[in-house]
């Protein structure tokens, strides 16, 4: 079987299928998580794209319902260098990705790097690479793609309605690891569509605005709704939400090279200079900001980790406190954001 992944820029790395046959097309990145590797696969924000896993093995614990973090498989493909057990591979077959074992994700890491995250086809069987490349290249770039409706509920749902405090989630492609964090701190949790109305968010304790795949850039509809609800009640954004809040507050979000993707980002909490080991999965960022609402910042390139609008009483976040999976370093500030709402809430 003729199996390959092939880059915009004509680059070809062969390999062997492991999962369904016929061809993926999506932006080629990396991951360096060394575990995870359901909940990467099941997490919306991973939609549209070929996976690369900087793992050596991947597969070798299995797979479990509670490791996903959707009920989807939102990766177009995976890519990876060995490819371990049944359980993971017929897990990628049932759920029709694309996957590929021996390819070497080293050389494939080292060029995403120097060259960027760019289109790309994952093959397993079929078409040539010279027929495969002008597909690759009519494909359209993530830059300019708003995908949030392609992943968020259509219809509001409740998803906890037990707690001391009632939170909103307004769901730009939502893990369900945030979710479980929301409810297990004592929130009872309501999850709405990406386009919903602002007044329908005002009534409750607090807003999270919640993480999700492409270009927060183009999402207007939904930064409009932001600047009609910031300030009406308390607010915390997550990934693309932290994108849409700093949008909504006048910062400058911009496509990065290759991406943050992996559970070993270091970010640093200007005020008190503690750094946090942080998950974090994204292509898009807040540009570098002396702000005084700029509170994180990434240890790497100096962009906007989060903000803090106290007179507003909205913050945001680029990682993902929640893990799911990663490091626990930031577990504490989902509990600390209840508290704050459920104070404000009872003061009122």
């Amino acid at each position: 079987m003729n199996c390959f992944l092939l880059l915009e820029d004509g680059t070809v790395f062969r390999g062997e299928s492991v999962g369904a046959e016929g061809y993926a097309f999506g932006e080629a990145v990396f991951t360096t998580s060394m575990t995870g590797y359901q909940e990467v696969v099941t997490d919306p924000s991973y939609a549209d794209q070929i996976v690369c896993f900087t793992a050596p093995m991947v597969g070798n614990y299995g797979v479990s319902p509670q490791h996903a973090e959707s009920g989807a498989a939102h990766a177009r493909a995976v890519v990876m260098r060995e490819a371990r057990g049944p359980e993971w591979t017929d897990w990628l077959y049932e759920r029709g990705v694309v996957a590929l074992t021996g390819i070497d994700t080293r050389s494939l890491v080292l060029h995403l790097r120097e060259a960027g995250s760019m289109r790309a086809i994952a093959l397993a069987g079929g078409a040539s690479v010279d027929e495969a490349l002008a597909s690759v290249r009519a494909q359209p770039q993530m830059a300019g793609r708003a995908l949030a409706a392609k992943v968020s509920t259509r219809e509001p749902y409740v998803f906890s309605d037990a707690g001391w405090t009632r939170v909103a989630v307004v769901d730009y492609g939502c893990k369900r690891s945030i979710l479980n964090r929301l409810a297990w701190a004592g929130a009872a949790v309501t999850v709405y569509p990406h386009d919903v109305d602002a007044d329908e968010l005002a009534g409750y304790d607090g807003v999270l605005l919640s993480n999700g795949p492409g270009d927060p850039d183009p999402l207007k509809d939904e930064q409009v709704t932001l600047c009609n609800l910031v300030g009406r009640v308390p607010m915390l954004g997550i990934c693309l939400g932290h994108q849409l809040l700093a949008l909504a507050t006048g910062h400058e979000t911009y496509k990065l090279p290759f991406g943050h993707r992996g559970s070993n980002h270091p970010v640093v909490e200007r005020a008190t200079g503690r750094v946090l080991v942080t998950s974090q999965n994204h292509g898009f960022a807040v540009a570098p900001s002396e702000a005084r609402e700029a509170a994180h910042v990434s240890l790497y390139d100096g962009t906007v980790e989060g903000l803090d609008f106290p007179e507003l009483r909205a913050r945001s976040v680029q990682f993902h406190p929640e893990a799911g999976p990663g490091p626990h370093d930031a577990w504490g500030l989902l509990d600390r954001w209840l508290q704050e709402v459920g104070g404000l809430a009872e003061a009122a």
